[in-house]
């Protein structure tokens, strides 16, 4: 058996370091995905429907 030398334990250290950094990022990624679709501001924007109060002065016509 060989003995692992001191430079692969610091990379694996590092290497762990940099993979809970990436979960943190896919994490973060996918509550605010989520959070987006529960309150209907990821569709809003893809909707394809002409929103007036978008179109400045139309809001205020609307009324």
């Amino acid at each position: 058996m060989q003995v692992e030398h001191e430079v692969h334990k610091r990379k694996r250290t590092s290497n762990f370091g940099i993979l809970g950094v990436l979960l943190a990022f896919i994490v973060i990624v996918f509550g605010i995905t989520v959070a987006k679709i529960q309150t209907g501001g990821f569709s809003e924007g893809f909707d394809h429907v002409a929103r007036p109060q978008l179109v400045p002065g139309q809001a205020e016509a609307s009324e």
